[in-house]
């Protein structure tokens, strides 16, 4: 099934990603009620079609049974009262000339016992189904969304604060908002039917039972309200609780945690957050059952005065037995069909107010898009140079410069190293050069062009990367290989060649299945959990598959012992034949065959040249590849 949703306008047009949720609390208090009202039918028509686009089908079937649930209990009552209006006619006469119309109606009783089971049995199901669908779609559209944002977003907070809050009601809340609205039609049609029927006896029990159900009605949307802010104002320690529980089952922590024996601590944690958390809520719920529990007693005594006028109606003004029971049926139908009237409305305003959370998340706008339409292509099959122009770059959320006015130039088809003490800025550099990021001040240039004029796609496909943090996926090996350039088939020849010059063939050979192997056991119990330095390797693997015109390594030898990081760099002088390629490493001697070498410190470049003549110059360079050969040397 293709299911396609666009979203609406009232979400591409909504408000700023970088606004928090505190502001979105302070427009819910101050907006007019029209607004309110809107931005509400807004959210619900935002839900239908979700439902709409996953079956159409299906909606209208659930439409179509919603009705006949609202039509049923006034056809039930009507036969009840007629059949017992017979009933005690026949008992008084003695008469067996309505015997046809007793079978009548108990054939009506049959088939309405028979078509409301089977309708209700059908819309369970159909709940059931759209569910599953909604919240597939759902779960989809949240992933999707996640591959337009922008990395920057993954350094704040607050954005994951709105991911939290997105994910937290993707599963279940569209499907509860469906659902009330469906029952909310239902009991409006038999709530409407009964008290049509009612009003026949006196239009003022039907005004009255009204009256006393608006206090209810009240204390359902405050409190709704109340709780959807505390919950949404206490995201972050929801967001604790889950960190201090899943690190205890995580498996790259649960080794350390052990050993520490750091399970207590993050139970107590976690006991804390959950307690202060808890405390808070329940007493918001208390409150509001200590109000419906008054309102409800008052209600009470009056509906009782309702029952006893109707009785009186039978006793002394001529009302048949029969109607007694179709006109307390009624009564009692309207008292449920309102009270589930205020409880449906209220769970949809609150789902409404909830559902603003997966909106404010799918509002978050990507800033790293071509800045010219259309968006310029890469020329292929030439090497490319790469130019910082007094570049400077803060990290979201922080006035922290980790770039400060760096200016250099890659020429292309030529080797750079970046070199640095831990925080210089070189992984960031990295980053800006792939746009990933996009500099606070100044430009970067491809090729004499700006960066940002270029097909974001089209850019990163220029781009063969190994990350110090590289990724590792839970499937085969082939895949965490052939990852490296997912948009074409695979090419075994390329992925053979590629495993065999990052020297992870080596132990291929011995795993299991091959390259079909699965790798860490989170699905598959014959899954292989390779050691850091075999999944270096296939990082390295994954960049020489793409077989891309720039190759950045970042640290690519990092948990490599000292003979597979010499044979890599072997391999890696034949692979960088015509490529412009950038090294990020500690290990200076990496450095010494480059054609030039970058010198970062505190954001900044201090020395840029080839090995030669870095050393001679005696600089910060020096200094540091001599403390490396004097270590080197002591250790023999």
């Amino acid at each position: 099934m293709v299911v396609n949703l666009e979203m609406p306008r009232y979400v591409r047009m909504g408000y700023s990603d970088r606004r928090d949720s505190s502001i979105n609390e302070e427009r819910i208090r101050t907006e007019p009620l029209p607004k309110k009202i809107r931005s509400a039918a807004g959210h619900l028509l935002f839900i239908v079609r979700l439902v709409w686009d996953a079956n159409p089908a299906l909606l209208c079937g659930m439409v179509a049974l919603s009705v006949l649930d609202g039509v049923f209990p006034l056809a039930q009552a009507f036969i009840a009262g007629n059949l017992i209006n017979i009933l005690v006619e026949i008992a008084g006469t003695h008469s067996v000339e309505n015997l046809g119309r007793i079978v009548f109606l108990l054939v009506l009783q049959l088939a309405y016992m028979i078509l409301s089971r089977v309708t209700s049995r059908l819309s369970g199901t159909m709940t059931h189904l759209a569910g599953l669908l909604v919240t597939g779609h759902i779960k989809t559209v949240l992933a999707k969304k996640a591959k337009e944002v922008d990395l920057a977003n993954f350094d704040l907070p607050s954005f994951y604060e709105k991911l939290e809050n997105a994910r937290a009601e993707a599963s279940s809340r569209p499907v509860s908002i469906i659902n009330a609205m469906l029952s909310f039609c239902s009991k409006l049609i038999s709530t409407v039917s009964f008290t049509v029927l009612l009003g026949a006896v006196s239009p003022l029990i039907p005004l009255g039972i009204v009256i006393l159900s608006l206090p209810s009605a009240v204390i359902n949307f405050k409190y709704k309200k109340i709780s959807y802010k505390y919950i949404k104002a206490h995201t972050n320690e929801r967001r604790r609780m889950n960190y201090c529980a899943n690190i205890l089952t995580n498996k790259d922590q649960v080794k350390e945690v052990k050993l520490l024996r750091l399970h207590d601590i993050f139970i107590d944690r976690y006991k804390t957050l959950f307690k202060a958390y808890y405390t808070g809520i329940k007493k918001i719920f208390l409150r509001e059952d200590l109000l419906h529990i008054l309102v409800h007693i008052a209600s009470t005594l009056v509906n009782c005065a309702f029952f006893l006028f109707i009785a009186y109606k039978v006793c002394f003004d001529n009302m048949p037995v029969g109607d007694y029971t179709i006109y307390t049926g009624a009564l009692t139908s309207i008292l449920s069909g309102i009270a589930a009237l205020v409880n449906n409305s209220s769970t949809i305003y609150e789902g409404t107010l909830f559902i603003d959370n997966m909106i404010d998340y799918l509002k978050v706008e990507p800033t790293v898009v071509p800045s010219v339409d259309p968006p310029r292509k890469p020329e292929n099959g030439i090497p490319h140079t790469i130019e910082f122009c007094n570049v400077s770059f803060a990290y979201p959320g922080t006035e922290t410069r980790v770039i400060d006015r760096v200016s250099f130039k890659l020429e292309g088809g030529k080797s750079y190293v970046l070199v640095g003490l831990n925080g210089a800025g070189k992984t960031t550099l990295i980053k800006l050069m792939t746009r990933l990021y996009d500099p606070t001040e100044g430009e970067i240039l491809l090729d004499g062009v700006n960066i940002k004029e270029y097909d974001v796609g089209e850019l990163y496909d220029l781009f063969g990367i190994v990350f110090q943090d590289f990724a590792k996926y839970a499937v085969s090996l082939r895949e965490n290989i052939t990852f490296g350039d997912a948009t074409r088939p695979v090419d075994e020849a390329r992925l053979e060649y590629a495993a065999k010059q990052s020297c992870a063939d080596e132990f291929i050979e011995r795993l299991p299945r091959g390259y079909d192997t699965p790798l860490m056991r989170f699905f598959e119990d014959d899954a292989v959990d390779l050691s850091i330095g075999q999944w270096q390797k296939v990082s390295i693997a994954r960049a020489f598959y793409k077989d891309a015109e720039i190759l950045i390594l970042d640290e690519p030898t990092a948990s490599l012992d000292p003979m597979a990081e010499a044979e890599i760099f072997r391999q890696f002088d034949t692979l960088r034949a015509g490529k412009t390629t950038v090294f990020v490493s500690h290990r200076l001697s990496s450095a010494t065959d480059a054609d030039d070498i970058i010198v970062m410190q505190r954001g900044r470049i201090i020395e840029e040249g080839d090995h030669k003549t870095l050393m001679e110059k005696g600089g910060a360079y020096y200094k540091l590849f001599t403390l490396q050969a004097e270590k080197y040397l002591e250790n023999c």
